[in-house]
């Protein structure tokens, strides 16, 4: 007799939660795969580009409009009548309007930045403006702390500065690390995951069905964007600012007093600060160094550099696409270190630690290592520096037939002249170079090879710098008694084999 209610129960269970979930993400793909070169050649026939710049690390010009792409895939997903129909009796579906209209400030004031350029303070204004009109709207925010340290709900005096700081941050911490294909959006999809698991867990089905509606919203847009070339798009300030206020939303949903999880997490000992704080790890984490370090430089902590996590992977020669699933797998490591401290019954006080304590190690840790080896070519450098050849997969067979099929669909660009990135060095050195002086632009083609990199093997200029192979050599030689280039390491016969460009 009691299979009767479990299988009423678990028919319910599939209706009302994961049915919604699995049509919204569907919709949400098949919008932006939709929608993804309608918008692609506006960027290009509009010229809404980013130019490369000496703090980027593209060489050419990439259309910035793969955040309105994402936002129409979340819209249509959450939007879709299935959905809709499914959720509507749950008053919670109140919230989405609030947060789905947070997300279209950011989109518009994002859209602004990345075709206008915004001074931050009007940014910032916008942000903690947004964040009051969430708060209020909603009716949530970041009001208790569950039990940790003793501490349950307390006055909105203080819940409501406590969040709007915490969601400014998580909004500038998404932005910030928005610096290498593949990165934002693949960050933003491992934590709307989590998210996800852990309303479905409590039964929240309007935020995980929005959850799981931006990972089907911004699947097309990692795949063109780590695999693309032509058909690439930045996610742009629009998307990244966007991520950041629904990220800020689930960890108000998370945490809040008014958060369906509260009595769920406190039967299972579970701290969902903690759990908040593991999900967000990476992007928290980094820009607080980040932010530190241009602090104690007295440098305005909104000033760009090339501090971040990802700079120093792509300045030991790691690739982009294994810089960016290196980052993912850090904060997947803290998140699971995190549900094995639950799992030993850690206190609620200590889980807290633990996530603080793992991110410093693996977040703060990965950069000053890395740093430290690169800044004193160190053998375990050299080491470094032969394995991130084979980590660059784009030169492989298998993945340019990959972008070949997914630059197909249609015209949608004409051949647009290569920006190069300005750099002092090569812009005095080549700036009037005769274009029928083939050693010259040879030379030209291994000093833009070499740039932004701590170090590079010599086979490696020779296999994929595009110069003559023959000119390689005679080239080095010749930067190396000028002082441009620094050879790091000799082979047996005093050859250079591994160099350095002198910046």
């Amino acid at each position: 007799m009691m299979y009767y209610p479990c299988l009423i129960k678990s028919l319910y269970m599939s209706f009302y939660i994961y049915i919604p979930i699995f049509i919204a993400t569907i919709v949400a793909f098949a919008a932006v795969n939709w929608v993804y070169f309608k918008i692609l050649k506006i960027a290009f026939d509009k010229n809404l580009v980013d130019n490369p710049d000496a703090r980027k690390l593209q060489k050419s010009p990439v259309p910035v409009m793969g955040g309105m792409a994402v936002y129409f895939g979340v819209l249509m997903g959450v939007l879709s009548g299935a959905v809709l129909h499914a959720i509507v009796k749950d008053p919670s579906t109140t919230h989405l309007l609030s947060v789905m209209c947070s997300m279209s400030v950011m989109l518009y004031v994002g859209a602004m930045d990345d075709i206008l350029g915004l001074t931050p303070l009007s940014r910032l204004v916008i942000e903690v403006l947004t964040m009051l009109g969430l708060i209020y709207a909603s009716g949530m925010c970041l009001d208790t702390f569950r039990g940790m340290w003793g501490i349950y709900e307390f006055s909105w005096w203080l819940a409501v500065p406590l969040t709007v700081f915490a969601g400014v941050g998580i909004i500038n911490a998404v932005n910030m690390i928005d610096g290498v294909n593949g990165l934002s959006s693949g960050l933003c999809m491992t934590c709307c995951l989590f998210f996800g698991i852990a309303f479905i867990k409590v039964g929240d089905t309007p935020n995980a069905v929005l959850a799981f509606t931006t990972i089907g919203a911004l699947a097309p847009f990692f795949i063109h964007n780590v695999f693309g070339l032509k058909s690439r798009m930045f996610i742009g300030d629009a998307g990244t600012m966007v991520m950041g206020v629904l990220l800020t939303w689930f960890t108000i949903s998370l945490v809040g007093c008014e958060s369906a999880e509260l009595y769920f997490y406190r039967a299972h000992n579970i701290n969902a600060i903690a759990l908040a704080v593991a999900i967000l790890s990476v992007p928290i984490f980094d820009t607080l160094r980040v932010m530190g370090m241009r602090i104690a430089h007295k440098k305005s902590p909104f000033h760009p550099d090339k501090t971040h996590l990802h700079h120093v992977f792509v300045n030991i020669g790691v690739s982009h696409f294994i810089t960016a699933m290196s980052e993912i797998l850090i904060g997947i490591v803290i998140v699971g270190i995190w549900a094995v401290s639950v799992l030993c019954g850690v206190s609620l006080d200590w889980q807290l630690y633990i996530v603080v304590i793992a991110s410093i190690c693996f977040v703060w840790g990965t950069y000053a290592i890395l740093r430290y080896h690169a800044n004193n070519h160190t053998e375990f450098l050299h080491r470094l520096t032969a394995f991130s050849v084979r980590t660059h997969l784009g030169r492989k067979e298998w993945w340019k037939s990959i972008s070949a099929w997914l630059d197909e669909p249609g015209e949608y660009v004409e051949d647009m002249p290569e920006v190069e990135t300005p750099n002092t060095l090569v812009q005095d050195r080549f700036s009037d170079l005769d274009p029928e002086n083939l050693k010259e632009i040879d030379r030209k083609k291994i000093i833009d090879y070499m740039k932004g990199r701590a170090e590079v093997m010599v086979q490696d200029i020779i296999d994929n710098s595009g110069a003559d192979k023959l000119r390689v050599y005679p080239i080095l030689f010749e930067e190396a008694q000028n002082g441009h280039v620094k050879v790091i390491k000799e082979g047996y016969w005093g050859n250079p084999e591994i160099v350095a460009l002198v910046e």
